[in-house]
């Protein structure tokens, strides 16, 4: 007595005395072009309601802004400088006022961006920044290591308005940020 079972895909093949265990011919996840495409409730999901959109960020909350490093705002602050340089220093023969807008903007930027433990570096890394890239891009042709510190002073000299602006910022946006957060321990 043989008891062969048939099934209804073609392809699978009949074992007696088991279902048949070899699967068919692979399907492709793709809709045919003749049949149209399954909604939800045709693939068995019945009537589901979308998540609401904060349950489905993770971490949903109060944004909070991306907080830099002490090397990433020193990076940035140095990176800002001296593009702004190399831009002056190339169209407008070192005139100092894109520098000078490039420098106190990175101040600002990196003096709220910065993590609370490395509020520090906010107002050191920009003076350090500033003078780093007087001293790439400010020296004139020849003159050895001599020119270049004689021009670094003499850039100094001459854009300390932008310099002593940039620190500024920083500086007391520094300092307002670390009484605040003071203040902020001591209530919590």
């Amino acid at each position: 007595m043989s008891d062969a079972r048939t099934t209804d895909r073609p392809g699978a093949a009949a074992v007696p005395g088991r279902a048949a265990a070899v699967p068919g011919p692979a399907r492709s996840h793709e809709p045919d072009a003749g049949t149209a495409p399954r909604t939800p409730e045709q693939r068995g999901g019945g009537s589901r309601r979308p998540a609401p959109r904060s349950a489905a960020r993770p971490g949903a909350g109060p944004r909070t802004p991306h907080r830099l490093t002490a090397v990433g705002g020193a990076v940035v602050t140095l990176g800002a400088t001296f593009l702004g340089g190399a831009l002056d220093f190339w169209l407008f023969a070192g005139s100092g006022i894109v520098m000078g807008l490039a420098y106190v903007a990175a101040c600002f930027q990196v003096a709220v961006r910065v993590r609370p433990a490395d509020l520090a570096v906010a107002p050191i890394s920009g003076p350090i920044a500033f003078a780093i890239t007087l001293l790439v891009l400010g020296g004139g042709p020849g003159g050895g290591f001599v020119g270049r510190i004689i021009s670094l002073a003499t850039g100094l000299a001459l854009q300390a308005g932008w310099l002593f602006t940039g620190t500024a910022v920083s500086a007391v946006i520094a300092l307002a940020r670390h009484v605040a957060l003071t203040r902020a321990r001591r209530r919590g």
